[in-house]
């Protein structure tokens, strides 16, 4: 069983290859490009998966725990919206560390709410752990309910194109 959790940052490119198979892979360009993943959630052959996590919105405090989002401190520090967990090999991410300062100050306040995520992410890790595997497990026995599954990346799909990544790339 996986015991760590990474914060990191996905190749850009890599989420524009996933997104020309799935839309629903985040964007994570741009506005977003330091939009943070956190993982390794678990693994299946060589691929780990990550989810994205979101920045607090008022509206996070209001939504419910479901079985494919899941409200850090009740929202007050964002969402992990595990339906639009993708599976990346280890070549595909940088991990972020928060001993990292700069002069920018929204970048620093960035890092800021990131430690905090993961402060109280950890203390939790089996229930993120059970969630992103019971959500993976039902998706692909077809057993989630259709308003979930409409949400939710086609994870088997990806996981063939997430192989096929690296062969793709060569060509380019």
């Amino acid at each position: 069983m996986i015991r760590n959790l990474k914060i990191v940052k996905v190749n850009t490119e890599y989420c524009d290859y996933l997104r020309t198979f799935d839309s629903k892979v985040p964007y994570n360009a741009g506005i977003k490009e330091l939009r943070p993943f956190i993982g390794v959630l678990f693994k299946i052959d060589k691929l780990e998966y990550f989810a994205p996590l979101s920045s607090p919105k008022e509206k996070h405090k209001t939504l419910k725990n479901t079985l494919d989002i899941y409200k850090i401190d009740n929202g007050k520090l964002g969402i992990i919206n595990f339906n639009n967990m993708i599976p990346i090999t280890k070549d595909n991410y940088t991990q972020i560390f928060f001993n990292k300062k700069t002069d920018n100050k929204e970048e620093n306040l960035r890092l800021f709410l990131l430690q905090n995520q993961y402060r109280f992410l950890i203390k939790d890790i089996k229930t993120l752990l059970n969630k992103s595997k019971v959500l993976y497990n039902l998706y692909k026995e077809n057993k989630l309910p259709k308003n979930v599954k409409d949400r939710c990346c086609n994870f088997m799909l990806l996981e063939e194109k997430s192989k096929e990544y690296k062969k793709d790339k060569v060509k380019i």
